[in-house]
């Protein structure tokens, strides 16, 4: 019997999730990447010693580097045919057979020249302190002329004139915006079109009806992995709006953004760092100070190697917030938890959880809806004893420090969500097991 996952970010993304979708993908036969675009970035760290290789993925679905794995993106992905052509081919020359197993959904809407343009002036205009944070890959503004019905999708590849035509159309319409309300240069009409006819060649033999090739592997018994970008802090409509992104990133949009009922949906899996990060601008309860040497921040910051895959920025880092944990987890409905970088805390003697904030006078033991309120939050914390001892590849439960088990427990408790899975390194075996997704 078929069994499908779906594996969430809880926090403000980079939690980890790369490593995880491709530990589980020794149970699946099928990984479904359903939101975001490449603005996402997943590192996964395969093999040991000199064996070892580091893959950076945007766009592609993280079980592509495991071999018979099939992989699919789905209508809800904003698709850069240009970066997906070039990931691709970076996978190639590894050695990793792409193109007959990844599948793209002719609904993704296509992220044009003009949208990274506007994404980027738009940033630029709005100043240093109300910045968005944006990677400025045009992200935002194709999820736009999708909800405005003025989009093109990956089919209209494959008829030139109508491609030609509905092409003017939104380029005279950003560049308008370009040029006389942001005075950036305009986006090159004729430039974009010859590359688009260029690219739809490349990309046809891969195009497929997502949302049948899913009901049919599910029907034939393949269990699923859905493969979440961002996290739930990030979503467009439960997040720090307006910093966040321009997708849903909950478990929801899983169904949504693939074409499948939300009945296929078994397990979700919410991944969440032992400490909380955070990259780009938007309130941060729980946030310290990351440059101070004899600050945890700062041991966060650099033994959790706190680099944005993506924007290449260093992550702002926090203790961990289960208020804004406990949001998440009812938001998606949480079957499971799966910690990860419990070893970066190691050696921190004394451990603080948010447990609530203060606003306004009062009380309240969940993250509020937006980032007006939430910056007006002042964190409550427990503290609770740390431990020295190294936690790092540990893979059974019993074998980490009593005060790092204990700190776990407490975590279940605050979020009301079974801790499942801990990381406790990047590679596959420095994992604990308590409960396994997939287990019937």
């Amino acid at each position: 019997m078929s069994k499908n996952v779906v594996v969430i970010g809880t926090q403000w993304g980079d939690e980890g999730k790369g490593k995880i979708v491709d530990w589980l993908t020794d149970h699946a036969q099928g990984v479904v990447r359903f939101q975001g675009g490449h603005n996402a970035g997943h590192t996964l760290v395969i093999g040991q010693g000199d064996d070892q290789r580091e893959y950076k993925l945007n766009l592609v679905p993280s079980g592509i580097v495991r071999e018979g794995i099939r992989c699919y993106i789905g209508n809800g992905v904003v698709l850069d045919a240009g970066h997906l052509l070039e990931e691709i081919a970076g996978l190639e020359k590894e050695g990793i057979e792409v193109r007959s197993r990844l599948k793209v959904s002719p609904g993704c809407p296509l992220i044009l020249d003009c949208h990274v343009k506007l994404d980027k002036a738009r940033e630029a205009a709005r100043g240093i302190d109300k910045k968005i944070g944006t990677t400025g890959k045009g992200i935002g503004p194709t999820y736009e002329d999708k909800v405005a019905r003025r989009a093109l999708r990956v089919y209209d590849l494959f008829f030139p004139e109508r491609f030609a035509e509905k092409l003017k159309e939104v380029f005279d319409y950003h560049n308008f915006v370009l040029v006389n309300y942001l005075n950036a240069e305009p986006a090159d009409y004729e430039a974009q079109l010859k590359l688009s006819m260029q690219q739809a060649e490349a990309i046809r033999p891969m195009v497929a009806d997502i949302s049948a090739a899913l009901y049919e592997a599910n029907k034939a018994g393949d269990r699923l992995l859905f493969e979440g970008a961002q996290g739930t802090l990030l979503d467009v409509d439960h997040g720090t709006y307006p910093y966040v992104t321009s997708s849903n990133c909950v478990s929801g949009q899983a169904s949504a953004g693939s074409g499948v009922g939300p009945g296929m949906l078994h397990y979700v899996l919410g991944i969440t760092k032992a400490y909380t990060t955070r990259v780009g601008g938007g309130p941060f309860p729980s946030e310290l100070d990351i440059e101070t040497e004899d600050c945890p921040g700062y041991q966060m910051s650099t033994k959790g190697r706190e680099i944005g895959t993506v924007t290449r920025r260093k992550r702002r880092c926090g203790w961990f917030d289960a208020a804004a944990l406990r949001r998440s987890a009812r938001i998606n409905g949480l079957t499971g938890l799966c910690i990860t970088k419990l070893d970066v805390l190691d050696g921190i003697a004394e451990l603080d959880i948010c447990t609530g904030y203060e606003l306004d006078g009062q009380l309240v033991d969940m993250l509020p809806v937006g980032a007006d309120d939430v910056a007006r939050c002042v964190p409550i914390y427990e503290t609770m004893p740390g431990w020295s001892e190294s936690t790092f590849g540990i893979s059974k439960w019993e074998e980490l420090p009593a005060n790092a088990r204990a700190y776990l427990r407490r975590l279940e408790v605050l979020c009301e969500v079974p801790v499942h899975i801990v990381s406790t390194g990047p590679e596959r075996d420095e994992t604990i097991v308590l409960h396994h997704p997939f287990a019937d």
